[in-house]
């Protein structure tokens, strides 16, 4: 009998220790080469479409994306024939995993708006897909021009503090859109793209979280040089079809940016 008991609190603390686990967050990664384009630089940005864990740097499998563009001066640009399939992994990962590329060739000063939609992921330890609608911005050639402007996602991040020429520890303001609407008190959850020289002393350190207001309006400051994620999660108001069962899907709006420090 008593072994019994001990054997059924040994599963039960297993269990809870499971269950206590926490779920890392996913990223919708889009990620330049520059943020800006000055008259002295190359005219070619390189970009990385990438599903990941960005403080962890691990990798989740990507298939090609649904849709890939830019816009630029009001006018959007299919940019999906130009992505080409690459291979990368994290620190932890033996496996290689499918990430995209894509060579864009600036011709134009002004601000340039990327943004990717997905192939729907499925996760199975959440039991539902995930599509993270991703942007980013690549400043050219001196006009500062369009980077406020909606690209008409399903669900977005708007930036409300020009998202290029940051400083570390600049406060940068966003504004969190479904179907074009505000999402009241949005919970936003921000993530530094980690070159394995940051470890965070506990979970609650991945990832931030902030809460927007009744506008959908938050705001982080970046405490650090590099790339940073915002993420906002909704559910969407439609299913997709997993083995003949109709399962949730997490949508996602996510917005990168970049900080450097000043010297």
């Amino acid at each position: 009998m008593q072994k019994s008991q001990s054997l059924v609190a040994v599963v039960a603390t297993a269990l809870l220790m499971l269950t206590a686990a926490p779920v890392l967050a996913h990223f919708g990664g889009l990620i330049p080469s520059s943020a800006i384009v000055t008259q002295d630089d190359p005219k070619t940005v390189a970009i990385e479409v990438k599903f990941i864990h960005p403080l962890e740097q691990h990798f989740m499998e990507m298939v090609k994306p649904k849709q890939f563009a830019v816009m630029h001066a009001e006018q959007k640009t299919d940019l999906l024939a130009i992505l080409k399939e690459a291979k990368g992994n994290g620190p932890d990962q033996a496996e290689k995993f499918t990430f995209w590329t894509a060579d864009f060739p600036i011709k134009r000063p002004g601000d340039y708006t990327f943004f990717v939609e997905p192939t729907p992921y499925w996760e199975p330890a959440e039991d539902l897909y995930i599509v993270h609608y991703t942007k980013v911005c690549v400043n050219a050639l001196g006009l500062e021009e369009g980077w406020d402007q909606p690209v008409g996602l399903e669900t977005e991040i708007i930036p409300m503090t020009r998202p290029y020429g940051l400083w570390t520890n600049n406060l940068f303001t966003g504004q969190v859109l479904l179907k074009g609407k505000p999402v009241p008190y949005a919970e936003v959850e921000i993530e530094y793209l980690n070159a394995g020289v940051v470890v965070p002393p506990a979970d609650p350190y991945v990832p931030q979280v902030v809460k927007a207001d009744a506008n959908g309006v938050f705001s982080y400051a970046m405490p650090r040089a590099g790339w940073w994620g915002f993420s906002a999660l909704s559910e969407a108001d439609w299913t997709i079809d997993h083995e003949g069962q109709k399962k949730n899907v997490e949508i996602g709006a996510v917005y990168w940016v970049h900080t450097r420090d000043m010297k």
